[in-house]
Formats: structure tokens, sequence, C-alpha cells
């Protein structure tokens, strides 16, 4: 996407230069340090974000590790490969940790009623013999509502406990356990409240000590407020604002557990990912599928998604708090992982979105795809009319305030007399918010000119290969009266060209 870029930008490009833990090998992991050092920066200049740090591993080892720009802009302190950052919801895998070491030592089952635990309240019994599971918990497949409005504090000394946080703002379980993905907060928060019962210890302590101290992590932190030595390195989070930038606010909450806190190392996140792709029982729990909607598509491992690229398998995790953003990839068959993170948010907050296409990018990289994937349409009837709608992220909320969103964020699918199939704004790209789809099986489609998949599993539901931590819903009709305007908006918004 084209940005502007201002004459205070200008100079702040002359400080995006990398600082290196460490020289990179040749080879190909030189020729893609050389390839980053230009993308990086210029990522960076064109969205106006501070700072970035990249790690990729591959075989047991860090083969590449880089900070860039900017980790505070008061004092120009430069990121480099010991500066923390806000994880957001990457933290959530190392809440899945902490529960499968609990499994492994036989003190928590991931298929009991999670009422079995819990102490100080009980899971409402809305579907009776059907509970809610640990199993549910870290697949997003619980079944409760999503409501995280004012839970955000920019003060983590003021805080309730989580436990108490649970407890006041249960929300209602709004379908039954194990049908659908819809990602969730409240479920990872509360599986964080199971580690502090099975272990006897508070939340972060257990991480310290079971994931952290494992993964040798020795400059990342769960415990709010953070303790002093990683606070003062802290890379700040910004938005631009006019020719500089704001520092954001408002990035912890009580569910420490879902994200809202904790804080890592790109260092640190090189030693987690080098494990992760090891033969650790736990790390190959997580890797594992555990939870689909349609054994045709990817589907949810535990916390990990499935994100195929190039015709081979990938697994993703990602964390987005104000000023922050993360995203992980992790190739299991290839050894080989990337962690990828940015202090900013971007022009018209492109920076979530900056940290997944910068990973895809190393991805491809390093596996280029080989096959050149088109899709081929498959001899099948032409009337896919019964896919057409509006359609809702099952995680919409259907009781809190959040709710009214829906008007102004329901993808829409058309379908065009040769069986062919247009989405609009069910891409995570900003640049791209137009798809189209040929079919290739009965109700599965293949992009054209792409490598996502979308699939009709049964009547109104929908799954996107671009983000398997959700199902889409189509909306009734009389639901569905912003689509006109949403689809104007999106049409017009693809004006802005895509990164290539």
């Amino acid at each position: 996407m084209k940005r502007a870029i201002t004459a205070a930008l200008a100079s702040l490009a002359v400080l995006l230069t990398p600082h290196t833990a460490g020289a990179a090998p040749q080879g190909r992991a030189g020729d893609l340090g050389t390839t980053l050092d230009r993308l990086v920066p210029e990522l960076l200049t064109r969205d106006r974000i501070p700072g970035a740090a990249v790690v990729v591993v591959e075989n047991g080892r860090m083969v590449f590790g880089r900070g860039y720009g900017l980790a505070e802009t008061t004092s120009n302190r430069p990121v480099d490969l010991t500066t923390p950052f806000l994880t957001g919801s990457l933290a959530k895998v190392f809440t899945a940790e902490a529960v499968l070491r609990l499994v492994r030592k036989g003190r928590l089952d991931l298929s009991a009623d999670v009422n079995r635990y819990l102490t100080s309240f009980k899971i409402e019994d809305t579907w009776p013999g059907r509970p809610v599971t640990l199993e549910n918990l870290l697949t997003y497949t619980a079944g409760f509502d999503d409501d995280i409005v004012g839970l955000a504090n920019d003060d983590p000394a003021k805080l309730p406990s989580l436990a108490e946080s649970l407890r006041t703002r249960m929300p209602p379980r709004v379908r039954p356990p194990g049908t659908l993905v819809a990602y969730d907060n409240y479920a990872l928060a509360l599986a964080g409240h199971l580690v502090e019962i099975a272990s006897g210890e508070p939340y972060a302590r257990n991480v310290a000590e079971q994931v952290f101290a494992a993964h040798r992590m020795t400059g990342s932190t769960a415990a709010l407020p953070h303790p002093a030595a990683i606070e003062t390195r802290l890379a700040r989070g910004y938005r631009p604002d006019g020719d500089g930038y704001v520092e954001q606010r408002g990035q912890y909450s009580p569910w420490t557990p879902s994200g809202t806190g904790p804080a890592v190392t790109p260092a640190d996140m090189a030693n987690y990912m080098i494990d992760q792709l090891g033969d650790d029982p736990v790390a190959r729990m997580m890797r594992e599928r555990h939870f689909t909607v349609d054994g045709r598509m990817p589907g949810m491992g535990y916390v990990l998604e499935e994100r195929p690229r190039g015709g081979r398998r990938l697994l993703y995790k990602d964390g987005d708090v104000p000023g922050y953003h993360n995203a992980m990839a992790l190739m299991p068959d290839q050894g080989f992982g990337v962690y990828v993170v940015l202090n900013g948010d971007g022009v018209s907050g492109v920076g979530a979105w900056d940290a997944q296409w910068l990973t895809d990018r190393i991805v491809d990289l390093r596996f280029p795809d080989p096959a050149g994937r088109t899709a081929t349409p498959a001899p099948l009837t032409t009337d896919v009319s019964r896919y057409a709608g509006s359609y809702r992220s099952a995680r919409t909320s259907r009781t809190a305030l959040t709710k009214v969103s829906t008007l102004f964020s329901t993808p829409v699918v058309t379908a065009g007399s040769d069986g062919t199939l247009t989405t609009t704004g069910l891409s995570p790209d900003p640049g791209r918010p137009v798809q189209h789809w040929v079919q290739t099986a009965p109700g599965l489609f293949a992009e054209r000119g792409g490598p996502a998949r979308v699939s009709f599993p049964r009547d109104g539901v929908l799954v996107s290969s671009m983000l398997p931590s959700e199902t889409y819903e189509r909306v009734p009709g009389y639901e569905s009266l912003a689509t006109p305007l949403f689809v104007t908006g999106a049409l017009a918004s693809s004006a802005a060209s895509s990164r290539e």
C-alpha cells in the first residue's frame, strides 16, 4: 500500500540501521539477511512504525536475528535482540504449554469438565451433558460469547486478580462446545487460572518456572507489573500522530494468560522456536491437529493455527495489543521458524497486517512454492448461489455492545453464473478486500491467483484457510442491512495496492 512519507520520516530513515547480535551465516541465511535489511526499513518508513525485530531459526539454531529502528523514540534507544516487547495473544502459546505440562504430570485432564477443578466459581451448565473441557479451551471451541470491553487498563498495578475477573466477567455460553471454532480470550484466561489451581502458584510464577526456564527465556516475563529490569528496556508501543508518534496505553488486563501484559525478547523467542520445533512431547502435542470444522481444511493445534503455505504445513500464532504486533510461524517438517515483532500500529492500523505479511515473505523467500498453484475448476454444477450472503465471525458477540460491529464488518459472498464465487472483506490483507474463488470439490473453493481456500461444510457456515481460528456464519437477511455500505467501502479501499 502506498504511503505518504513526511519530511520528518526522512530523518528517521537514517536511524533505521540494523543492530545485530552476531553476524548471520553466509549462504541462504546471508541472502535472507540482505533482503530483510532492505524490506524491513522500507516497511517501517512507509507505514510509520518506529522499530522491529526479526528472528529466523533453522535446524536447531538461530540463523538470523536482527533489530531495526527504535525501541523508544524520545531517547532514540535502538531495538536489539534483548529488547522486550509486549506479546499480545502470542502469549497464549505459553499458557497452552503450561497446561500441557500439568497434563503430563497428571494434575489436569484435557477431557474433564473444567468445573471439576474450579473452586471459587463454576461454569454455567447451559448444555447439560456437554461440559466445557480443557481441550475446548485450547482449541477455541468452548462456545463462550466474546466480550472484552472494559478490561483494558494502562496501570498493571490496579488490576483485579485473574480469578475474580473470570468470575465477574464470565460470558454466557452461546453454542455447545466442540461445534465451531471461535477465537476466545476468556477461554485461555480460564486455562491460565486452571494452571494456578493445579500448580498451587500464581500463573506468572508457573510460566516463569515451567515454560520460560525450560526454553532459556531469561529476558521474558508474564508478571504484572513487570520486573524493573524488563520494564526499563521494554520497547514502547506507538501510533502515528501528526509528524511524530504518540505512545499507546491500555495494554494490560487481568487476563494475562490470554496475552495482556507478558513481554518477551526476540532472542528468547529464538530459543522458544528451536525447542517448539523439536521432539519434546509437549511440543508435539501442541503441533498436532486437534480440531477442524471441515476435515478438508486447515484446523487447530493447541492454540497454534494450521496455515499451509507453498504446499507445506505451517503453524502460526500472532498477537496484537495497542502499539505492538507479533507473528510467529513454525514449519516442523523443515525445522524452520520465524518471529517478527513491531512496536507501532502504523498508518491506518496496518501494523498487524505488516507483521503477518513480513512473516509470509520470509517463509516464501526460504521455501518458494515450486508448484505455482493455480485453481482448476472441478466438473461441478455452476449453481453456487446456496453459498451467497453476508457472513460474520462466530466470535461476534451476541450479548455485548460490540455486537453492533456486525453491521460494519460482515464479509460478503456473491455467486457467479459460471460457478465461481467472489468474496469481499474476507481477506486479512487490507490491500486485497476482493477475492475470486473456483470450486474444486463440492463446497470447497480455491483462490484464483492465490494460495487460500474456503469451504462450506454445512449450510450457512464458511471456513477460511486464511484464519483457521475463526468460523463464519451466514447473517440472516434482516440483519445484513449494511451489506451494500460495506461492499462499497471495501471496493473503494482496494485502490490501495498490495505489496509485491
